[in-house]
């Protein structure tokens, strides 16, 4: 496989998972990551870590094992506006910003209600990441959103943990369809193991399987090449800054 990059994670700070910082960050060496993405949940999130808990991140180390870690948070998409659930002014602090609908969190509505929560905070210039748009409980018109994903340079997550959850509907029927309007449009994806233990660190052994009978091609998937998906969080940050200049 070869993957260099895994940016979907979560330490014991989330409050359902098992690793720290530093064991996750072995695992994910001893697995020949380069870079290593650790997205704990917000605060909306029964039993997470505080907004505190983001802003004291300047004092963990960015590279461990020689491993490059990206740090950052998964926030709630709260509603049909693609709010999300932490201040700009702490967002601004995340190398790594992935937003999620969560049902706990998020009602589900219409298909329309639902797509447009997802293609707001696509259209954010802070989000990088939509994590597991895949579930049927919360239905979503996968063209939009492929094609807001295409316009605002935001990444769809293919989501191993997704094809695991007993609770999430259709999973591999719908993430059968973002791959082939991703490749219909020329989007690239990234697939993220969503691992909450270390063991599971870049574990795709649901996820792939999808993506080969897709016959998805490899170059849009930004897992293999730690210093595109660089350049791309790079490219990110240059539009967001253009974004609030725009604003003043």
């Amino acid at each position: 496989m070869n993957f260099e990059l895994d940016m979907h994670t979560h330490t014991i700070a989330s409050g359902h998972a098992y690793g720290t910082i530093t064991e996750m960050a072995k695992e994910a060496a001893v697995r020949g990551l380069k870079l290593l993405g650790i997205t704990e949940h917000t605060h909306h999130m029964p039993g997470t870590c505080n907004d505190l808990y983001f802003v004291n991140l300047r004092v963990v180390p960015r590279e461990m094992y020689g491993v490059r870690l990206m740090l950052g948070a998964e926030l709630n998409i709260m509603d049909d506006q693609g709010t999300t659930d932490l201040p700009e002014r702490i967002m601004k602090r995340l190398d790594i910003r992935i937003a999620s609908i969560h049902g706990n969190l998020f009602p589900p509505g219409t298909i329309q209600h639902n797509t447009s929560a997802i293609v707001n905070a696509i259209k954010n210039p802070a989000i990088d990441i939509i994590g597991h748009p895949d579930d049927s409980n919360c239905p979503l018109d996968y063209e939009q959103i492929v094609q807001a994903s295409k316009e605002y340079h935001t990444l769809l997550e293919i989501n191993n943990n997704s094809l695991r959850s007993p609770s999430r509907k259709n999973v591999r029927e719908n993430m059968t369809v973002i791959l082939k309007l991703c490749k219909k449009y020329d989007v690239p994806v990234i697939l993220n193991s969503d691992a909450h233990f270390m063991t599971d660190i870049a574990n795709t052994d649901h996820s792939m399987p999808v993506v080969e009978e897709a016959d998805f091609p490899k170059e849009l998937i930004i897992n293999y090449s730690a210093e595109r998906f660089e350049a791309y969080i790079a490219e990110n940050r240059t539009r967001e800054k253009a974004y609030k200049e725009s604003k003043k």
